[in-house]
């Protein structure tokens, strides 16, 4: 599929293209590449950069706007919410999402509670280093 200059869709991932946009969409926020303000592309736009359907983007759109990340103005766009606490909160979601995947990995390999705390520990540590 195209892509759009920051959005990649893959008709290979299991995931719904919608899924995928609105991830991608959540995680530049989190990271600051999209600040509040940011406005982002038209609908009509952004799916036919991606060469996608408009529906499908119609509904990411909707989506991120319930859940508080962009907001939407009729005939003005879309843009990045400027909401107090944002990028945190995705942040701290996406640590969520991430935690129970390790947990559930955690569980299929046996690990104990404590292996998996250390080796959490481990992990935090060379993250650290690694950022010095």
């Amino acid at each position: 599929m195209e892509k759009h200059s920051w959005i990649h869709v893959s008709l290979a991932d299991p995931r719904p293209l919608y899924l995928q946009i609105m991830e991608q969409i959540k995680r530049r926020v989190a990271v600051g590449d999209l600040p509040p303000g940011t406005e982002l592309p038209s609908i009509r736009q952004l799916a036919a950069d991606l060469n996608i359907s408009v529906i499908t983007i119609k509904r990411a759109y909707l989506e991120l706007e319930r859940e508080g990340v962009i907001f939407t103005r009729q005939g003005k766009g879309s843009v990045v919410a400027d909401k107090p606490g944002l990028q945190a909160s995705i942040q701290e979601r996406e640590l969520m999402e991430h935690l129970d995947t390790a947990a559930e990995l955690a569980v299929l390999l046996g690990l104990s509670k404590t292996e998996m705390q250390r080796r959490m520990a481990d992990a935090i540590e060379k993250q650290q280093r690694k950022n010095k």
